[in-house]
């Protein structure tokens, strides 16, 4: 017997496309639409070659949500190459993302954070 994934997860944090990146530290992530995460989240770069900012890419941490589409991340990028962003949809690679790997110990509220009801089609 074959175990399944669900077409529709209970419980998320997804994934979110990273409009932006400041030089900073901590660093001011931009998502571009509403984030849903929490404060605790362990988030991971993850930022093509398309998009500069190579030093950030696949690096995680903690982060502190700061509105629905913006969080600041626990990473000095204050010398890193700057962040750009994409002028037209990259065919040949993904978009910048930022990808929710973790979250602190002692927190665990996103892992048990019921997000019903999806509308399946």
């Amino acid at each position: 017997m074959s175990q399944q994934a669900y077409p529709y997860p209970v419980f998320q944090p997804a994934m979110r496309i990273i409009s932006s990146i400041t030089n900073a530290y901590p660093a001011v992530v931009t998502t571009t639409f509403n984030h849903q995460y929490i404060t605790g989240t362990i988030i991971r770069l993850d930022i093509p070659l398309l998009f500069g900012m190579q030093q950030a890419n696949q690096q995680y941490a903690p982060i502190n949500v700061l509105s629905d589409t913006t969080f600041s991340i626990a990473i000095d990028t204050t010398t890193y190459d700057a962040f750009v962003p994409s002028t037209q949809y990259p065919f040949s690679q993904q978009y910048a993302q930022t990808v929710p790997i973790a979250e602190i110990n002692s927190i665990l509220t996103a892992a048990v954070q019921n997000v019903l009801p999806y509308k399946a089609t």
